[in-house]
């Protein structure tokens, strides 16, 4: 698998298919997600759509750069925030939302991509919204995929669904696997299944087991804050799809997305929860096909 130095000491690992010379789409994974979690099945029916498909390794995540030399201490920063004591805060954590954003964008360069489509999904839409609010220029269309704003008042985890997320994860294999299935609770109702969930947890593990940088992630989305003032004024084509199955991020997280960014189209799915079923994949390939085919 590529790895590629997008900038000194940050190397990201991708993959790609479909031809080169077909509309480039750059797909950015959520929290803790490896690439792998865009499955290889889904990129293909997209790049039999005519697109160049790209994805990546966020950083502190899968083959790409870690950051094993800040730690960063949950209670301390859950304390910091929670007291709004927002230098501390920012001070625990090495790296920011745009950071984040910045690596897919120097992804793009190293690979000589000046503009490309972008679907995010979960904090892969929060970065993706990032790209498109500070490098416009470089985004043709977005995609925010079962996402929010930032705004603290939407997109909000039911109890159950925030109390698997904050669970820690099991360091043997075994365990890690079984505990894969604990995210049903935020999977489709109807579609959700606890083998799929566990074929991608052991393929995860086996490929770059590193549950330390999901704590890094999670300090650089909190510490966004809200997008909201800049997503009114995004100039972007932008198609938002959630699943109305979601308790980690409410449907209304995409609900508000929509209604913030001038003339986006929203897409609610039902029997899709935080997750994207095989058996939603043509509807969802589909609306990322149209919406990344209104802009060359």
């Amino acid at each position: 698998m590529p790895i590629v130095e997008v900038s000194p000491g940050m190397s990201i690992a991708y993959e790609a298919f479909g031809d080169p010379a077909d509309a480039p789409v750059l797909l950015v994974m959520g929290l803790g997600g490896q690439l792998i979690a865009w499955h290889e099945d889904f990129c293909r029916a997209l790049a039999d759509r005519g697109r160049y498909v790209i994805r990546y390794d966020n950083r502190d995540c899968g083959l790409s750069t870690k950051f094993d030399d800040h730690p960063v201490d949950m209670g301390r920063l859950i304390g910091a925030l929670g007291s709004g004591d927002f230098p501390s805060a920012r001070a625990l954590v090495p790296y920011t939302l745009q950071d984040l954003a910045d690596d897919g964008l120097d992804l793009l360069t190293a690979l000589g991509i000046e503009r490309a489509h972008v679907v995010g999904s979960s904090m892969g839409g929060m970065i993706a919204q990032t790209m498109a609010i500070t490098r416009p220029a470089r985004v043709l269309t977005l995609t925010s995929m079962m996402s929010s704003t930032g705004e603290p008042e939407y997109g909000r985890s039911t109890p159950e669904a925030q109390a698997v997320v904050s669970a820690p994860k099991p360091a043997d294999r075994e365990g890690y696997v079984a505990a894969a299935e604990r995210e049903l609770v935020w999977a489709s109702k109807r579609y959700g299944d606890p083998a799929v969930l566990r074929e991608l947890a052991a393929h995860s593990y086996d490929r770059a087991y590193y549950p330390a940088g999901a704590a890094r992630q999670l300090g650089a989305v909190v510490l966004g804050g809200s997008r909201a003032d800049a997503l009114r004024e995004l100039q972007v084509p932008t198609l938002v799809i959630h699943g109305l199955d979601d308790t980690l991020i409410n449907p209304d997280g995409g609900q508000r997305t929509a209604e913030l960014v001038p003339g986006a189209k929203l897409l609610l799915i039902p029997d899709m929860g935080h997750d994207r079923p095989r058996e939603l994949w043509p509807e969802i390939v589909d609306a990322i096909g149209a919406h990344t085919g209104l802009v060359a």
